[in-house]
């Protein structure tokens, strides 16, 4: 089995974890899941992170063809378009992202234009694959915290966004559009069907309690014995019931107005209004 080369950059405001992952052999590299920084005191925007990730990547003389998203965030502003510019990378994500668009362009009164397939070069199925270099890259389609959640298998790695997080701290939430309870337990079982060994990539770790030092890395096996909601012999039943009564003590997420407008656009800001300034809406009394 290959055995792709992996670095991550944790982005502490977001607790969101950016993976940089290259072919050892012809350098070709995939930027999984970027973040766009955002301060939303004063609106404003950078790219310390992105920065950080292309640095890197310069450093181990990489060539980037992808920036892969395992979803449309909800948390952080997507920095998929900004690498896309300055490498000339694609843009990837799951084709159900038009169910997601679809769902969202009423709450900020958008049409069609820029959120709509266009806004990303590929569109995947499940169970599509495609080359980084020499490696091929399998697209798992993995949803339940949102319809459009992929997930990427690439030799003994997978990265997994949003559908599990580390062992000591579960699963991710299903209360958005098109979520589901149901559908996250059966992906993650097809993701725990993975030979036990793979390592798995999470997209976020928000650090429960007695823990201090952030983590993205485990393995399937751990998963299978350790993870707090979906352990070998977990039931399902009992797994819906634990992850929506959760799901009903949670608020929205602090950037979700502002990330989702953007991310459905596959990180481009809206355009310009006719005095030269971009704005983000924010939709009053709606979530």
């Amino acid at each position: 089995m290959t055995h792709p080369n992996v670095e991550a950059f944790f982005d502490p405001a977001t607790a969101t974890a950016t993976f940089l992952v290259w072919d050892p052999e012809t350098r070709t590299a995939a930027v999984i899941d970027p973040v766009l920084d955002y301060q939303p005191s004063a609106a404003r925007l950078s790219t310390y992170n992105i920065d950080r990730v292309l640095n890197a990547a310069d450093d181990q003389g990489l060539s980037i063809a992808w920036v892969l998203e395992t979803h449309a965030h909800a948390d952080h502003l997507s920095g998929a378009k900004v690498i896309a510019e300055r490498t000339g990378a694609k843009i990837g994500i799951g084709a159900r992202i038009c169910e997601v668009q679809t769902a969202f362009r009423p709450l900020f009164g958008l049409d069609g234009e820029g959120t709509g397939p266009e806004a990303f070069d590929q569109l995947f199925q499940d169970d599509d694959r495609f080359s980084l270099g020499a490696m091929e890259v399998q697209v798992l389609h993995t949803p339940g915290h949102t319809p459009a959640c992929v997930s990427y298998l690439i030799g003994d790695a997978v990265f997994v966004g949003d559908t599990i997080f580390m062992p000591d701290f579960g699963t991710a939430r299903t209360d958005f559009p098109g979520g589901s309870a149901h559908q996250l337990f059966q992906s993650i079982q097809r993701l725990l069907a993975l030979p036990g060994e793979t390592r798995m990539f999470v997209g976020h770790d928000y650090l429960p309690k007695g823990r201090t030092a952030p983590s993205w890395e485990t393995t399937v096996e751990e998963q299978r014995r350790r993870n707090i909601h979906v352990h070998e012999g977990r039931d399902e039943a009992a797994f819906i019931a634990e992850r929506e009564a959760r799901d009903k003590t949670l608020g929205a997420p602090a950037l979700i107005l502002p990330s989702l407008q953007v991310n459905i656009r596959g990180g481009a800001l809206p355009p310009a209004e006719a005095n030269g300034i971009t704005y983000l809406k924010i939709p009053v009394d709606q979530l």
